[in-house]
C-alpha cells in the first residue's frame, strides 16, 4: 500500500474551482514543492510557493504514470481524503460555516501559520469531502479505496471533548463513503504519541468513531515508540506495525536491529492484537542500508532471525566476499551503533551538522564509540581484498564518517573548555584539529 500522493493539488484545483474560490486563494493555501508534506497536513500554508501552471500539468501526467505502474505490479495506492485544511476563501464561499485555526506549528507568521480548519461537523465538510473523492474517483478511472487523511499531525485538537473527538473521524470518514461507497480510511498514528493530550479515553473515542474495520491505522515509530501495546491495539481498529527509523535523512550511523527483528511477532502476539502486517515510513532513504534490508527480510518470515547469523550472510552477499576481519567489523557494529535500546532517534546532533555554539555540548550517542573506531580499523585492514566491491566501499564510506563525527564531539567540547579557560595554545590546537576533520570528512564523501 504505497502513498500515491502527487498531483493532489491540481484534484484541489478542480474542486475548488469548481465551489468558487480563486486561484490567488489557492496560491496563498498550497505548499512549495519542498514542503507539501507539512501543507497538506495543515502543518502551514502558502510556504514556498506558488507553483506556475506548468506544475500543476506535470504533477497529474506523473501521477498517472505512477499509478499505472503500481496498478501493474498489483500495489494498492492510498490516495488522499480530505481533513478539513482549507483555503482562507472558505469564509466567503461558505460564510455560514464553522471555521477555526489550527495552532501555529512551526512559528510561522500569519500569512502562512495556523491554517484555517473546517470544524469536521459543519455540513460543508460533507460537501468538500465528497467532491474530493469524487474527483479523483473520475480522474483516476476509479481507485483502490484506501484513502490518507490526517486532521491534527502534530498539533492538537481544539477541544478534548471524547464526544468531539468521535465526531471528527466519523465527519473524515463519512465523507470518504460519501464519494466512494467501498472506502477505507488509512491514517497515521503519529499523533498518539502526545500521550499528555491522547490519553486512553480521547484515543479510543477516535478511533471508534469509525465502523470497525473501516479505519487503518499507521503505528508510525513501532520499532522504538509503539503505541498499540499501550492502547490496546487501538481498540479494535487494524493497525500496521511501522518503522520509521530516520527523520530528516540523516546519513549518520543508527539502528535498532533487535527491535526491528522481534518488534513485528511482538506485535502479532499482542493479546487481541489487530495487526495486519509491517510497513515503512522513513522520512528519507538512502541512508543503512542494512537496517532496511533486515526490516524487509523479518515481514516474510514467521520468526525473529538469528540477527548475527543473518548479518553473516548480509554482508558475503552483499560484498560477494567472506572475511574474518569484515564479520568481525560487522559484529562491532551490531552491538554499537545498530543497537540503540533506549529513546535516542535518528537525529543526527553532533558537532559537524549543528550550529556552533561556545559551550559543552552533551553527545547524542547510545554506543561505545571506539567499537565503531575498531570496525573502521578492522575494514581498513581487509580492504585490500574487497576494495573492487562498491558496496564495501559505500559501507566503508559510512563507517568512516561515522568515526569522524564522534571524534568531532571531542575535539569540539575540548575546543570550547579551551576557549572558557582562556588558554590560546589549546584553542588553536583543537581548532586545527576541528577543521582538519570537517577536511578530512569532505574527503570521505
Amino acid at each position: 500500500m504505497p502513498l500515491a500522493f502527487n498531483a493532489q493539488e491540481t484534484i484541489w484545483q478542480k474542486v475548488y474551482l469548481k465551489l468558487g474560490f480563486t486561484q490567488d486563494e489557492l496560491n496563498a493555501h498550497f505548499a512549495g514543492p519542498a514542503f507539501l508534506a507539512w501543507g497538506r497536513m495543515g502543518n502551514m500554508r502558502g510556504w514556498g510557493g506558488p507553483q506556475p501552471d506548468s506544475w500543476y500539468t506535470g504533477q497529474l501526467a506523473l501521477q498517472h504514470q505512477i499509478l499505472t505502474r503500481m496498478r501493474a505490479f498489483g500495489m494498492i495506492p492510498v490516495l488522499p481524503a480530505f481533513a478539513g485544511h482549507v483555503p482562507t476563501g472558505i469564509t466567503r464561499i461558505f460564510p455560514n460555516a464553522n471555521i477555526t485555526r489550527l495552532s501555529d506549528w512551526g512559528k510561522f507568521d500569519d500569512q502562512y501559520c495556523c491554517t484555517y480548519f473546517l470544524e469536521p461537523s459543519d455540513p460543508a465538510f460533507q460537501i468538500i469531502g465528497k467532491a474530493f473523492i469524487e474527483a479523483q474517483m473520475d480522474e483516476y478511472n476509479g481507485t483502490e479505496h484506501i484513502y490518507n487523511g490526517d486532521l491534527f499531525n502534530e498539533m492538537l485538537p481544539s477541544i478534548g471533548d471524547p464526544t468531539y473527538l468521535a465526531s471528527c473521524s466519523k465527519a473524515v470518514y463519512d465523507a470518504i463513503v460519501a464519494g466512494d461507497k467501498d472506502g477505507v480510511w488509512l491514517m497515521q498514528g503519529w499523533l498518539f504519541k502526545n500521550s499528555g493530550f491522547w490519553d486512553r479515553n480521547r484515543v479510543k473515542a477516535y478511533v471508534q468513531g469509525v465502523p470497525q474495520g473501516k479505519m487503518i491505522i499507521l503505528d508510525l515509530q513501532a520499532e522504538n515508540r509503539p503505541v498499540y501495546s499501550r492502547m490496546d491495539s487501538f481498540f479494535g481498529q487494524p493497525f500496521i506495525w511501522c518503522m520509521l527509523h530516520n527523520f530528516g535523512g540523516n546519513d549518520g550511523l543508527y539502528g535498532m536491529l533487535d527491535a526491528i527483528n522481534e518488534g513485528p511477532f511482538e506485535g502479532m502476539k499482542f493479546a487481541d492484537s489487530t495487526m495486519i502486517g509491517t510497513g515503512l515510513t522513513p522520512e528519507g532513504i538512502l541512508q543503512n542500508e542494512v537496517v532496511y534490508a533486515l526490516s524487509t527480510d523479518v515481514s516474510w518470515r514467521e520468526n525473529p532471525v538469528n540477527v548475527t547469523q543473518w548479518l553473516t550472510d548480509y554482508i558475503h552477499s552483499r560484498y560477494n566476499y567472506v572475511s574474518d576481519k569484515i564479520n568481525h567489523a560487522w559484529y562491532l557494529l551490531q552491538g554499537s551503533v545498530y543497537n540503540c535500546t533506549d529513546d535516542h532517534e535518528s537525529h543526527n546532533k553532533m558537532e559537524i551538522v549543528v550550529r556552533p555554539k561556545i559551550k559543552h555540548l552533551d553527545p547524542y550517542i547510545w554506543y561505545n564509540w571506539t567499537q565503531v573506531a575498531d570496525a573502521w580499523a578492522l575494514m581498513v585492514q581487509a580492504a585490500p581484498d574487497v576494495i573492487n566491491s562498491t558496496l564495501f566501499k559505500y559501507d566503508f564510506v559510512d563507517v568512516g564518517r561515522q568515526v569522524l563525527q564522534d571524534l568531532a564531539h571531542i575535539y569540539y567540547n575540548n575546543l570550547t573548555a579551551a576557549y572558557h579557560a582562556k588558554s590560546v595554545d589549546k584553542a588553536m590546537t583543537y581548532g586545527k584539529k576541528m577543521t582538519d576533520l570537517l577536511m578530512d570528512g569532505l574527503r570521505n564523501q
